[in-house]
């Protein structure tokens, strides 16, 4: 189920923070729309608060009660994959994951690898923040990244809600198949900076093509210290775009 809540600031970021804040998120986990822009006024007379709106998937995701039925068959290929050196190599930070979250992570993406017909196994850790990095080993995994990563983003999505469902505390969930995350970042981060860079010269908003919520907070993550921009998002999904702004001289 969608909700939403109305923040305000005296800038745009800062608005959208305080409602992250509200709702314990991250940036990534959220929809944002700029309702009214920060005015400065003149000597403080006339000034306005930024307002955003920021959208949110709630726990009780309805769509959830089919996933939930994978629970039932528990695989432990958890612990087999430990020994492989190249997949801690890519994640020295990350430690192998146990536990019964870990357990049920594993469960259904075992279950929904099959139904699939992807000959690929999910090697389960957590990271020094708590997250569970879930890397998909196996052979021509294309078909399980798709386009620009849609794929993999719907079977992250599905695994977060099947694992959160019903829960009051909810765990972060990263999948990621042949490295293509961090490809995909690098990708992301070079065309943040370099439309970045074309802002502050002229002066002028650029707003990017449309991406998914992944793609969009890594542009956000990529300019939130950048001096004289700022970045919200626009439109509705699956056409949301992210506008890298020009903030006069703010620096966030």
């Amino acid at each position: 189920m969608l909700k939403w809540i109305e923040s305000t600031g005296k800038s745009e970021e800062a608005a959208i923070e305080a409602a992250l804040q509200k709702l314990g998120m991250d940036r990534d986990e959220v929809s944002v729309e700029v309702l009214e822009r920060a005015k400065s006024g003149f000597l403080g007379i006339g000034s306005c608060p930024a307002k955003v709106k920021v959208t949110y998937e709630a726990p009780d995701e309805p769509e959830t009660p089919a996933p939930v039925e994978e629970k039932a068959p528990v695989a432990q290929p958890v612990q087999e994959e430990k020994p492989a050196p190249a997949a801690e190599a890519e994640a020295p930070a990350a430690a192998p994951a146990q536990g019964e979250k870990a357990e049920q992570i594993d469960a259904f993406l075992t279950g929904l690898l099959s139904h699939m017909g992807a000959a690929a196994k999910p090697v389960i850790k957590m990271d020094e923040n708590g997250t569970y990095q879930v890397e998909l080993v196996g052979q021509d995994l294309g078909g399980l990244i798709g386009r620009r990563g849609e794929t993999l983003d719907a079977i992250q999505q599905l695994t977060g809600y099947a694992v959160n469902h019903g829960q009051s505390k909810r765990v972060r969930i990263h999948v990621d198949a042949e490295g293509y995350r961090a490809k995909r970042e690098e990708s992301l981060i070079r065309l943040a900076h370099k439309v970045a860079g074309k802002v502050v010269k002229y002066r002028r908003n650029v707003t990017l093509e449309p991406m998914n919520a992944y793609e969009r907070h890594v542009i956000h993550t990529a300019l939130q210290d950048t001096p004289d921009v700022t970045t919200y998002s626009i439109g509705t999904e699956p056409n949301r775009r992210t506008v890298v702004a020009y903030s006069r001289g703010e620096h966030r």
